[in-house]
């Protein structure tokens, strides 16, 4: 479960996906190439800087004496944005600029994540949500959608949960509602806590990348995933994720209010049959990306682009032969404007990969 900080993909095609002829993205790469690497997920953004692409902002909010760094891009109605596990909101890099022409993106890094300072009382995703609420509040947001990826997922549940009719539309990709209610699932997250204090972050990093993003085009990914998750202070990451593990929201689906929206991988570790009973539970919609595992976001980011405009828009969702990983060539073309001028310009800015998330 990783994630990282702001900026872009272009909303061009006929769902809002990136074209890999697109102009626009073209340019914007080619202004900030290294938006679409990683950098150390415990490093802080300065605040108040500007971030690559469109219109987005940094800012930094203090509360109960902690930092929340956040950013900020487009103009309309508000869209939360929640990241996973020990980076930070650079991991919607290619969701941004999808949204931004017709929402208010808000873009957190939770606490203990990116450029947020750690909780003093430990970590709990009762306590992320919290904070993420006491951050809209400062902004002068009262009701907002929320779309959350993973460990971010739960966190969305949290926020809908704590604030019942707050939240109008709720998007959640390869999230589940508790870690407790099977065993299989528990050992799923020992698993990886065990592969971690047994090989530390950078080499288990490398192990999750693969199982990740297996295929030959997907190299770049692969790359920048090990990268960005074996810089994650492996204390940092158990410390998360045991209270991913300790949250459930299974016995409260009743008082969610939301309209809502549920993004399955095909192949996400998590049982499809489970995010079907979820979507029943909530009385949502569910879309399955075929050939999609975890990082759904970025292994199928035209399809998760596309589905995210139709939720918060109220439009019909994308047709099945759309839901599907993006293909060698679209990848080829991100791959390729992102890096093309990066030696040269030698400049290293954000993008936080999720690469195993729970």
């Amino acid at each position: 479960m990783h994630r990282g900080t702001v900026s872009d993909v272009d909303p061009d095609g006929p769902f809002g996906g990136i074209d890999a002829d697109d102009g626009r993205l073209r340019r914007q790469m080619r202004a900030e190439p290294r938006q679409w690497l990683a950098q150390p997920a415990h490093a802080a953004p300065p605040a108040h800087a500007a971030r690559p692409g469109s219109n987005a902002v940094s800012g930094q909010f203090q509360y109960d004496r902690l930092v929340l760094q956040y950013q900020q891009a487009g103009h309309g109605d508000p869209v939360l944005l929640i990241h996973g596990l020990g980076c930070s909101g650079a991991d919607w890099t290619l969701q941004i600029a999808a949204l931004e022409r017709q929402f208010l993106v808000i873009v957190p890094d939770l606490p203990g994540c990116g450029g947020s300072s750690p909780p003093r009382n430990g970590y709990s995703i009762g306590g992320f949500a919290a904070a993420l609420w006491s951050l809209l509040d400062h902004l002068g947001t009262s009701g907002v959608n929320i779309v959350g990826f993973s460990l971010g997922g739960a966190v969305a549940l949290e926020m809908a949960l704590q604030r019942a009719g707050h939240v109008p539309r709720l998007a959640l990709i390869n999230t589940l509602a508790s870690y407790q209610d099977d065993w299989r699932k528990w050992t799923y997250a020992r698993k990886s806590a065990a592969t971690i204090r047994l090989l530390g972050m950078r080499r288990a990093a490398r192990l999750f990348a693969e199982e990740l993003f297996p295929q030959p085009w997907q190299a770049g990914l692969r790359a920048r995933a090990a990268h960005v998750v074996g810089s994650v202070p492996a204390h940092r990451y158990l410390e998360i994720s045991d209270a991913l593990e300790r949250w459930t929201a299974s016995d409260r689906p009743d008082r969610i209010r939301s309209r809502t929206l549920l993004i399955a991988g095909e192949h996400d570790p998590a049982p499809l049959a489970e995010k079907r009973d979820l979507a029943a539970r909530l009385d949502a919609r569910l879309v399955v990306v075929r050939g999609s595992r975890h990082g759904t976001p970025f292994d199928a980011s035209e399809a998760t682009n596309a589905s995210l405009l139709a939720h918060l828009t109220d439009r019909p969702l994308p047709s099945e032969d759309r839901l599907v990983c993006d293909s060698p060539e679209r990848s080829h073309a991100i791959e390729a404007h992102s890096l093309g001028s990066s030696e040269q310009r030698g400049h290293f800015t954000q993008q936080q990969v999720d690469i195993h998330g729970l």
